[in-house]
């Protein structure tokens, strides 16, 4: 099976222009999430590594790291468009295509492992990582939820093959008899989606082309325009163990977020 992992990196950010080449604790941000993609892709042969760019200045460093970089166009209007055009100008097409998002530099790499690999085992239309929250981990999204309901997506899927049946920004499912399942478990029957995404070169071809869906439009998630097109989506379960746990960076406070984490949890790639 060939994969290509590629990390869509635009220069424009409104809070944060150029944030590809910001410096976190001493490396730029492209070249962590680089690091991470090497690491994941380690003695692994059939893994390319591609670098997606709409600017001359991203271009240049992803050279200077040694990194594949392929340009695309600047009217790409999401990471998932900037991928396919850049898979679309190569050659050899790969089987699986990993959006590695270029803004998430605290990205475990054995999440990235782990869908090439459940991908490699089991096909499917699109492959995403979630993790299960303990009940510590619950009540805390619920108390950031009073103030930032739309922040934190959980979803629903099939616990023996992984299939997704939903996802939403309201915290799902909902639980009868808590206080007996607290009893029972540290664990909640919670799981938080993780926004990272791997896809069959088929469905990378064919997503940008899907009308937006109803609820993609009300809920403002795009992967619920592959379950309304009737398409599957195999979730993958991660565990972060302890690690640093971030989304993507959007901020000079994220930056110094991030390097407070990196200080305190230690690095995840060389």
């Amino acid at each position: 099976m060939r994969t290509a992992i590629v990390i869509p990196a635009r220069y424009g950010s409104t809070r944060l222009p150029g944030k590809p080449l910001a410096m976190i604790a001493g490396k730029t941000m492209l070249q962590r999430v680089v690091a991470l993609a090497q690491t994941a892709a380690k003695d692994d042969p059939n893994v390319t590594i591609l670098v997606a760019t709409d600017d001359e200045r991203i271009e240049a460093h992803a050279k200077e790291i040694g990194v594949n970089v392929i340009m695309t166009p600047v009217s790409c209007p999401t990471g998932t468009d900037r991928a396919q055009a850049a898979v679309a100008s190569l050659e050899t097409k790969p089987d699986f295509i990993l959006n590695l998002q270029g803004d998430a530099p605290l990205t475990p790499p054995d999440f990235i492992r782990a869908m090439i690999d459940s991908f490699a085992k089991e096909p499917a239309d699109l492959v995403t990582p979630v993790t299960r929250l303990s009940w510590e981990q619950l009540d805390r999204l619920r108390e950031e939820k009073k103030l930032t309901p739309f922040s934190g997506t959980t979803v629903s899927f099939d616990q023996i093959t992984g299939r997704a049946h939903w996802f939403s920004k309201n915290i799902i499912p909902a639980v009868r008899k808590e206080k007996d399942l607290r009893a029972q478990s540290p664990m909640s029957p919670v799981w938080r989606h993780i926004g990272l995404y791997g896809y069959s070169r088929a469905m990378l071809e064919t997503f940008p082309s899907l009308p937006e869906g109803t609820y993609e439009k009300l809920e403002g998630l795009e992967q619920l325009r592959v379950l309304e097109h009737d398409f599957k989506i195999k979730c993958v379960p991660v565990d972060y163990a302890g690690r640093a746990n971030m989304s993507g960076i959007d901020s000079p406070e994220d930056i110094a977020r991030a390097e407070a984490l990196i200080a305190q949890h230690g690095e995840l790639a060389p």
